[in-house]
C-alpha cells in the first residue's frame, strides 16, 4: 500500500512538471496548433535590432537568405534610420514593430502579430543591452560607486527584458521547431559578455554590468534546461560577440587593441555561424564569437568539487 502511495505521489510530481505552466494556459490567444504555416527560411526575431549588432543581425539574416523572413524590433521604428532603409530593400520579408524590453505590453503585442502574421518562430537573437548612458549611468570602478538605481536599471534591460521576451515567443518557437530551416529545433541566441563569467572574472569592476549579464547567464540556462526536461523542439544559447565597434562599445575603445575591435559585419558573421552550427548538445552553453565555450559558473576548487560530487553523488566534506 505504501509503495503504491509513493508511485501516485511521483506520477503526480511528473505530471505538475510536464503541464504547461500557468502564465501560458492564461493566454488562449497564444495556443498553436501543431499545423504551423510553414515559411520556406524560417521566420526569425531580432530584438533590439535599430543599430548596432542588432540591424546587422537583421541585414545579414535577410541577405543570406533569400526566402527568409525576419521581424526586427525596438523601442522607436520611425527613429532607426538604418533599419528603415533596410525595410525599403526588404520589404516583403521584414517586419519591424516597436518593443521596449521594459514595458511587457509590447512584448504581448509583438508576440500577437507575430502569430497573427507567421504562426510560428524558428530564431529569437536577444541583442539590446546597456553599458553606459551619458549623465546617468557609468560602469563602476569601485564599490563606493555602486548605486541601487543602476543595478537596477541595468538589470531589466540586460537580463529582465530578453528572457521575458523568451517567454512570450516560448509557444511561437515550438510551433516552429526547425521548420523551414536546415535545423531540427528552433534557437534563441541571448547576447552576453564574456564579463558576465564568474569563472572568467579575473579584474573586477563594472559591477552593474557583470551582474546583469551574469544573472542573463543563469536565467538562460535554467530556460534551456526547461525547454529539454518538456522535450520543446528549442535550444538556448548565451554568445558574446567580442568588443565590437559600436556606440556601446565606444566610450572604451581606447584601450582596446586595433586587432581585438571588431567590425559589426565580422562579429555577427561569426555569431550566426555558431547558430548555424548548433546542436541539441549545445543547448545551455556560452559561445565566445571564435566558437569556444566560456565557463559561465566559478572555475575554483570548491565549484569543481561540487560538480564532481553531483556527478558520483557521493559525500565530500564542505569547504
Amino acid at each position: 500500500m505504501r509503495l503504491f502511495s509513493r508511485r501516485q505521489k511521483l506520477k503526480e510530481m511528473i505530471r505538475v512538471l510536464l503541464e504547461p505552466p500557468p502564465w501560458m494556459r492564461s493566454m488562449p490567444e497564444l495556443h498553436l496548433s501543431s499545423a504551423a504555416p510553414l515559411w520556406e527560411g524560417g521566420v526569425s526575431m531580432v530584438q533590439g535590432a535599430s543599430r548596432g549588432i542588432g540591424l546587422e543581425f537583421a541585414r545579414q539574416l535577410l541577405e543570406k537568405d533569400s526566402k527568409g523572413h525576419v521581424v526586427a524590433t525596438c523601442r522607436n521604428p520611425d527613429g532607426a534610420k538604418g533599419l528603415l532603409e533596410l525595410k525599403g530593400k526588404f520589404e516583403d520579408r521584414l517586419n519591424v514593430l516597436p518593443l521596449d524590453v521594459t514595458d511587457e505590453s509590447t512584448i504581448e503585442a509583438v508576440t500577437i502579430s507575430i502569430k497573427e502574421n507567421y504562426g510560428s518562430l524558428n530564431l529569437l537573437v536577444n541583442t539590446s543591452g546597456i553599458l553606459s548612458i551619458p549623465n546617468l549611468l557609468h560602469p563602476e570602478t569601485t564599490l563606493s560607486k555602486l548605486e541601487k538605481s543602476s543595478l537596477m536599471l541595468t538589470y531589466e534591460i540586460n537580463a529582465v527584458g530578453p528572457v521575458l521576451v523568451v517567454k512570450h515567443m516560448w509557444p511561437l518557437l515550438k510551433a516552429g521547431g526547425g521548420s523551414g530551416t536546415h535545423r531540427e529545433f528552433a534557437v534563441v541566441a541571448n547576447l552576453s559578455a564574456r564579463v558576465g563569467s564568474i569563472g572568467d572574472n579575473g579584474l573586477g569592476g563594472w559591477h552593474s554590468y557583470r551582474s546583469s549579464k551574469t544573472a542573463l547567464n543563469q536565467l538562460t540556462k535554467t530556460i534551456s534546461m526547461e525547454f529539454t526536461r518538456r522535450k520543446d523542439p528549442i535550444i538556448c544559447i548565451l554568445l558574446h560577440p567580442g568588443t565590437v565597434d559600436t556606440d556601446l562599445s565606444k566610450p572604451f575603445q581606447k584601450s582596446v587593441p586595433p586587432d581585438k575591435l571588431f567590425t559589426r559585419e565580422f562579429s555577427v558573421q561569426k555569431l550566426l555561424s555558431i547558430i548555424d552550427s548548433a546542436k541539441r548538445s549545445d543547448n545551455g552553453k556560452f559561445y565566445a564569437w571564435d566558437g569556444k565555450e566560456i565557463p559561465c559558473a566559478c572555475g575554483n576548487v570548491k565549484c569543481e568539487l561540487i560538480k564532481f560530487k553531483r556527478l558520483l553523488r557521493i559525500s565530500i566534506p564542505s569547504i
